[in-house]
């Protein structure tokens, strides 16, 4: 059986940014676009699923007008070679709600919910890509042994385009900045 007969030719070619935005929404779900290259998600757990949609929740209440919580939608982090990242939850400026594609000056915090299966692409490639297409602040979210889920956050430098470790949340995350959150983690 050969590569073809599993998957469409179309996700064996690098892709351009002009090629992904003729694509219907169901060839883009499910997948990010890497260096231009095709990387399909499989589809979340619900387990994976709650913690990102509670977190958006909370983001989004605590965000007031000025900012959206949401989950599940492309950030265009480069044009060349195309880059387009999934992140579980984004928190973007609430006036670019209608400008596609989402870009990096939209969005304040992206956040990821680690599973079997992306450790090594959550803890260290995608803190290298949105460190460098200049996303302000990131945040993954582990689950710990205990059961409650862990909340490591990083800063961005701007200087250096790299994040600086910031707090661990276990139990209650409290952010008071840019906008004044407290979220109970043992209810997600």
């Amino acid at each position: 059986m050969t590569a073809e007969m599993v998957a469409p030719a179309w996700m064996h070619q690098q892709i351009t940014a002009e090629e992904y935005e003729s694509w219907s929404e169901e060839q883009c779900a499910g997948i990010e676009i890497v260096d231009g290259m095709v990387v399909v998600s499989p589809s979340a757990s619900k387990r994976h699923n709650r913690p990102a949609r509670l977190l958006a929740n909370a983001l989004d209440a605590a965000a007031g007008p000025d900012w959206n919580a949401d989950t599940d939608f492309d950030v265009r982090l480069q044009d060349v070679p195309l880059t387009n990242r999934r992140p579980d939850v984004i928190v973007y400026r609430a006036d670019t709600i209608d400008i596609t594609p989402t870009r990096p000056e939209h969005v304040l915090l992206v956040a990821e919910v680690v599973s079997p299966g992306s450790e090594t692409t959550d803890r260290i490639v995608k803190v290298d890509q949105y460190a460098k297409a200049g996303i302000g602040f990131y945040w993954r979210i582990e689950q710990a042994a205990t059961g409650t889920p862990l909340v490591y956050t990083y800063l961005l430098d701007p200087a250096t385009r790299t994040y600086r470790e910031g707090d661990v949340f276990a139990g209650v995350l409290k952010i008071t900045a840019p906008f004044a959150v407290e979220i109970d983690l043992d209810q997600i």
